[in-house]
């Protein structure tokens, strides 16, 4: 029996599936995937212009009966060569995933069957990695041509017995010299993962919410998205925010910029993300980016 009801249920699982068809048909065919994420483009640049972000991105959510997927696009001002360059390598990836307030360590290794990026993920506070729970991402460096490219980390497992974990993220060039980002993080859970979900949105979560707007409340406030797509849009939004920390401040000396970016960015929207004070975030990340980068 499904859990959510009527066709419109069937309808967004439906969409979760399509989207991995067109996830592996970008690989297959980089021409369509390439003029599918323009057409994107156009067809999004009145929301890119105007939104509550105050940015231009755009973010959708879909949540199906068994599995969760949050889309971010987003038009940032770096050249498409540059973006080529920063968002692809392993490691790039890790100092990427590790501004992420979850993020505990990332380490990628490489070997004959491929590349591995070694995540810990855990509380938004400080624990040692026997605290936390290590995902398995493999590194896919898909389809790159000069104008377009995509990149995918898939973990087969996570943590409560979630699953299927999936980050997406791919580019065009457009006009200005400027370059559009599609990001999507998706993955799957169960029935202990469902039951613990809903438990922390019963309690510590309860008054936690997302970006979309369903109507407004009765003082006329906005009435946001809750449940389990308000968790999965607040994640897709930290990774994105990430990414876009990273492309502004990448060199090795430039960390500090980056994790006040990175904050600062989340503090723009603090109903949905934020968690805990500035210097505690810091003290936290200096920390575990010391861990990941030590010799092992």
């Amino acid at each position: 029996m499904l859990s959510m009801t009527g066709l419109s249920g069937i309808k967004k699982w439906c969409a979760l599936l399509v989207c991995g068809v067109l996830t592996a048909a970008a690989h297959a065919a980089p021409d369509l995937a390439e003029s599918t994420l323009q057409a994107r483009y156009a067809q999004l640049a009145p929301r890119l212009a105007d939104n509550q972000f105050k940015r231009p991105v755009v973010l959708d959510s879909i949540a199906a009966p068994n599995a969760l997927k949050g889309d971010i696009y987003a038009l940032v001002d770096h050249p498409f060569g540059e973006v080529n360059s920063l968002l692809n390598g392993p490691t790039r990836w890790c100092d990427v995933l590790i501004l992420h307030l979850n993020t505990k360590y990332c380490r990628p290794t490489t070997d004959a069957s491929g590349t591995i990026l070694h995540v810990s993920v855990g509380k938004k506070t400080e624990q040692t990695l026997d605290e936390s729970y290590q995902v398995d991402f493999v590194y896919r460096k898909g389809v790159h041509t000069p104008t377009y490219f995509d990149t995918r980390l898939d973990a087969k497992n996570g943590p409560l017995g979630t699953s299927n974990y999936r980050i997406v993220l791919e580019a065009v060039p457009v006009s200005g010299n400027k370059t559009f980002l599609h990001l999507t993080y998706s993955y799957a859970f169960g029935f202990t993962s469902k039951m613990a979900m809903q438990a922390y949105l019963a309690t510590a979560g309860s008054d936690k919410v997302g970006f979309t707007i369903e109507g407004k409340q009765s003082d006329g406030q906005p009435d946001y998205i809750g449940g389990m797509r308000g968790v999965v849009e607040r994640n897709t939004m930290r990774y994105y925010l990430a990414i876009a920390a990273y492309l502004n401040a990448p060199a090795a000396d430039q960390i500090d910029i980056r994790l006040q970016a990175w904050f600062a960015a989340t503090e723009d929207y603090p109903l949905q993300l934020h968690e805990v004070e500035r210097r505690d975030y810091l003290a936290m990340k200096y920390h575990e980016i010391a861990r990941q980068k030590a010799p092992q």
